[in-house]
């Protein structure tokens, strides 16, 4: 047991040395680039607009007001070399609506992950060159249409999938004096189509390894579906203050045979699964401030299109605060409240849960200091618990748990940098105090939570 502890202090140095170099060589590169190039070689919503990255960001992902009305009005607003060519006659009404360019950008990913102790029988200390690549039709498709859509290589699968996509269309009008804002919106992943980065899809953390363990436990709503559905919905923003959205999602397994037949997918929507979404923002000078609520409901046949059916009920609560301090710098806060109610009666008749009732409770919160444009700093704390169940939660070597318990916390702390717009540079550290129920020997195999604290260090170049 001495030499075991010793072991893990000896991981721990290293994963302190590794984050404590990482911040050091960000440091010089913030401090040493003293007149980075202007941001002209950025993504094609840059080029549409003319804007740089900066005008929509605090930092991408994350939208500041601009941005989050910028998606609102479906990826549409341009600057001036747009072309129209006009119907015979000369009609005002534009036949064919032009962007000066193709509204086309490519993303690169490289990244290094370091675990405290390695996944038995692999190499720690992983370096992925690309981890993967990612085309983005991102832009004005007509006056009111407008995509975010994403086509990635994953080197792990070695192959192109579709990755988060969002095509949709929007207007405005007045109404007592008061603007309303109505879209339709067409999506692969619950919570993708929502304005802010307080929700699961585009919430912290902005980036993370693909090869280091993670918890099992998750509710549907927050990524399980992601990119295995197909959603329709409308929503509306009214007075800039209340924002409503509502959708309705079918199974859509991306590289399985169709029709449908539901083998080997572990969800497949019965019926239709709704999903809804409530804000309201208030918006001065300095503070920007949304509160809401958001939810999902979906029966669901795993491995199959027909039969016994597990019922899935998700409702969250979400806050996000954003505040200017310093002329140009921003402090944030987001936090949000995932509750998941469960009837597991395919899976309990099946074997796979000892009881049919269960549920998950998911609280997510980060506070972030944006130095201006170029460096941000985020803290951020995760716990997942719920019902235990170890049929549903079974033990196995480092993905398993030894107690039947869902229990996932710890923290992450990330530094990201810019030094020019198309390129982020950024280290991670995340650390776990409870991994799959447990603190040590969490899986059965002598495996502890603190194995799978994560050092990770990516570069994104997006042009």
């Amino acid at each position: 047991m001495a030499c075991v502890a010793k072991e893990r202090k000896s991981d721990m140095k290293k994963a302190a040395f590794f984050l404590l170099t990482a911040v050091v060589v960000l440091g010089l590169m913030f401090w040493g680039v003293l007149n980075p190039p202007p941001a002209s070689a950025v993504p094609s919503y840059a080029r549409q607009t003319g804007l740089a990255c900066s005008g929509c960001h605090y930092a991408p992902p994350e939208l500041n007001p601009a941005g989050r009305r910028f998606k609102l009005l479906g990826y549409v607003d341009r600057g001036d070399e747009t072309k129209t060519v006009k119907t015979e006659g000369g009609k005002s009404r534009a036949a064919l609506d032009l962007l000066a360019s193709l509204p086309l950008s490519v993303m690169l990913e490289t990244s290094f992950s370091q675990t405290n102790s390695p996944v038995p029988g692999t190499q720690n200390g992983n370096f992925e060159f690309p981890q993967d690549v990612s085309l983005f039709l991102s832009g004005a498709w007509t006056s009111h249409v407008g995509s975010f859509l994403q086509v990635t290589y994953n080197v792990q699968d070695d192959h192109f999938s579709m990755d988060n996509t969002d095509v949709r269309y929007a207007n405005s009008r007045k109404v007592h004096g008061k603007e309303l804002v109505y879209g339709i919106d067409l999506n692969n992943n619950p919570t993708l189509e929502d304005l802010w980065n307080s929700t699961p899809a585009w919430g912290f953390p902005w980036i993370a390894s693909d090869s280091a363990p993670t918890p099992a436990a998750s509710p549907i709503i927050s990524g399980p579906l992601a990119q295995d559905v197909a959603g329709l919905g409308g929503y509306a923003m009214w007075d800039s203050h209340l924002y409503l959205d509502a959708a309705i999602y079918r199974s859509d397994h991306v590289g399985g045979p169709q029709p449908n037949p539901g083998t080997g997918a572990a969800y497949n929507i019965r019926g239709l699964a709704p999903y809804w979404r409530a804000a309201w923002q208030e918006l001065t000078a300095k503070t920007q401030y949304e509160i809401g609520t958001y939810g999902m409901h979906m029966q669901s046949t795993p491995n199959a299109i027909a039969g016994l059916e597990d019922s899935y009920t998700d409702w969250g609560i979400d806050t996000q605060i954003d505040r200017t301090v310093f002329r140009k710098d921003v402090l944030s806060f987001r936090g949000t409240y995932i509750h998941e109610s469960s009837d597991l009666l395919a899976t309990f008749a099946a074997g796979g849960a000892s009881r049919r009732s269960n549920h998950l409770d998911t609280f997510l919160a980060n506070a972030e200091y944006h130095y201006g444009n170029s460096l941000t700093g985020t803290f951020g704390w995760f716990d997942t618990g719920g019902t235990v169940d170890p049929l549903l939660y079974p033990p196995g070597a480092v993905n398993g748990s030894a107690n039947g318990s869902p229990r996932g916390a710890g923290y992450i702390a990330n530094l990201s940098y810019w030094p020019w717009q198309n390129l982020q540079l950024g280290a991670q550290y995340t650390g776990y105090t409870r991994f799959n129920g447990g603190v040590t020997n969490y899986d059965g195999s002598l495996r502890n939570a603190s194995s799978n604290n994560t050092l990770y260090l990516d570069a994104k170049f997006i042009f």
